[in-house]
């Protein structure tokens, strides 16, 4: 059995969320582990980022996001290829505010 940090989100919650607000929650935890690694807290960027993790698989086998796997599989690959490997595909901080600020706008005007 998986040891979850969001253990109500994993026991179903999370599925009851629109995919906007699921990518929204894990933008919040993305921008965070950035946000530590750039104030070189390396515990709490380390805590953001098993968390954005986390968000990432509970949204990933979230059926009601099958057509969109490709789109959420590349945006965890990318956060991982860029925190914590090589960023071969040459992200930046900039990147990852832009792209997640517009899920949060999505779910914050409702849009399912």
């Amino acid at each position: 059995m998986n040891n979850y940090q969001h253990k109500d989100l994993a026991n179903g919650r999370w599925n009851e969320l629109s995919f906007f607000e699921q990518m929204a929650n894990i933008g919040s935890e993305v921008i965070r582990a950035i946000s530590w690694r750039n104030k070189g807290n390396k515990k709490f960027s380390d805590l953001s980022f098993e968390r954005a993790l986390e968000l990432f698989d509970l949204t990933i086998s979230d059926s009601k996001n099958r057509k969109r796997l490709k789109e959420v599989t590349r945006g965890r690959e990318v956060f991982v290829d860029y925190l914590v490997c090589d960023n071969i595909y040459g992200s930046d901080d900039k990147f990852f505010q832009n792209y997640f600020h517009a899920f949060n706008y999505a779910a914050r005007i409702g849009h399912a």
